[in-house]
């Protein structure tokens, strides 16, 4: 099974070194991606300087969803059956990756989402973005009928179907808990497993305490409107 990685980075220059060296140690098989969203500090000149990684550069930044759909793209331009997600900021460790990806190879699932909540171990997210994803698990339950305990995870990996399936509708922004909508509309099975992840080594958070508001709005009305118009499944 061939496994691209691909990690969305903006002005990760602290952390992103880090990240690539331990993905090369854990995952060597691997062919790793970063699309680099418009960062405005030294991430494009380290990542000229590792020719092994493939560094996909944004003229300006599009933002945390337009970085993935970039990186969907060249995913589904090439051979791999498996593309696995994570940050670029060293909050999702590469060596419990291979947990992600176990699930795929077995064919148990079609998406498999690394939570944080299930042991709950590791980073917890903070009090105010805890209370948005226990409601995004509440939705997903009665929308999907699924118990997505982690919903906002960008921590997982999914087969090559399942980003067919979904890459015209991928959102432009925030995209995970429309993401995990999209996919089990589609018909895909989605899995949790746990993750241990680590707080923020470096870099700001896409979302500020403002857009946080901004962030659970829409998604709330982009599921609502899939809901009600593309109905549950």
């Amino acid at each position: 099974m061939k496994v691209m990685v691909l990690v969305p980075a903006y002005n990760e220059e602290r952390t992103i070194e880090d990240v690539l060296d331990s993905i090369q140690t854990h995952l060597p098989e691997t062919h790793i991606v970063v699309v680099n969203d418009g960062s405005t500090d030294g991430t494009r000149q380290i990542l000229e300087k590792r020719p092994e990684t493939v560094a996909l550069h944004h003229p300006f930044n599009m933002g945390i969803g337009g970085a993935i759909r970039t990186g969907l793209h060249y995913f589904l331009s090439g051979p791999w059956d498996v593309c696995l997600r994570l940050d670029g900021d060293g909050q999702h460790p590469p060596e419990q990756a291979t947990q992600l990806l176990k699930p795929l190879i077995e064919e148990q699932a079609d998406a498999v989402i690394g939570s944080r909540f299930l042991e709950k171990k590791g980073y917890q997210s903070s009090f105010q973005r805890q209370g948005g994803i226990k409601l995004l698990h509440f939705l997903s339950r009665f929308i999907l009928g699924l118990k997505i305990t982690d919903n906002t995870s960008g921590f997982k990996a999914y087969t090559r179907e399942v980003i067919a399936g979904i890459i015209d509708e991928f959102p432009s922004d925030y995209p995970e808990p429309i993401e995990v909508y999209l996919i089990s509309k589609k018909g895909f099975t989605i899995v949790e497993i746990p993750v241990h992840m680590k707080e923020r080594q470096g870099g700001l958070s896409s979302i500020g305490f403002l857009e946080s508001y901004y962030y659970m709005a829409k998604v709330l009305l982009t599921i609502g409107v899939h809901f009600f118009i593309g109905g549950k499944k």
